[in-house]
């Protein structure tokens, strides 16, 4: 056996082992899909509840200091925490419905990217440009 014979065989090898890593790089990365779309599609239902549920906080909160302004006593404390509560709810609704917003810019944006970036893609191999490396679609949030 010659020395020849020795590199390529260590060369079908190393291409071997880089074939192998490959392919397990491409699994992972996939699962990574599949995981980052079901973590944002939990996190939007997530928002929308608590939005829900901030929504209905807020009224009962405005339902409770129309009775405490009822009372024949006033109780300032009460009023200061429930104005605090009220300041504090409504923070969190506005919070909330700002994340929403957000969130479904990032879905539509992330949806609109990768038919944008095919359509691109397509247009450059029609060309006959290869000079050029395809879009990376992985650090899109």
């Amino acid at each position: 056996m010659g020395m020849g014979t020795i590199l390529i065989i260590l060369v079908f090898g190393s291409a071997l082992v880089a074939l192998v890593a490959g392919i397990f790089a491409l699994r992972a990365g996939l699962k990574l899909r599949r995981t980052r779309a079901a973590l944002r599609s939990h996190l939007s239902s997530e928002i929308a509840q608590l939005s829900r549920r901030t929504t209905e906080l807020e009224k009962n909160l405005a339902a409770l200091d129309a009775r405490a302004q009822a009372l024949p006593i006033k109780i300032s404390e009460l009023q200061q925490s429930l104005t605090t509560l009220q300041i504090l709810a409504n923070a969190l609704g506005t919070s909330l419905r700002q994340a929403q917003r957000i969130l479904s810019f990032t879905i539509l944006k992330s949806s609109l990217v990768r038919p944008l970036a095919k359509a691109s893609g397509a247009r450059v191999e029609k060309s006959g440009e290869t000079g050029r490396d395809p879009p990376d679609e992985t650090h899109h949030p």
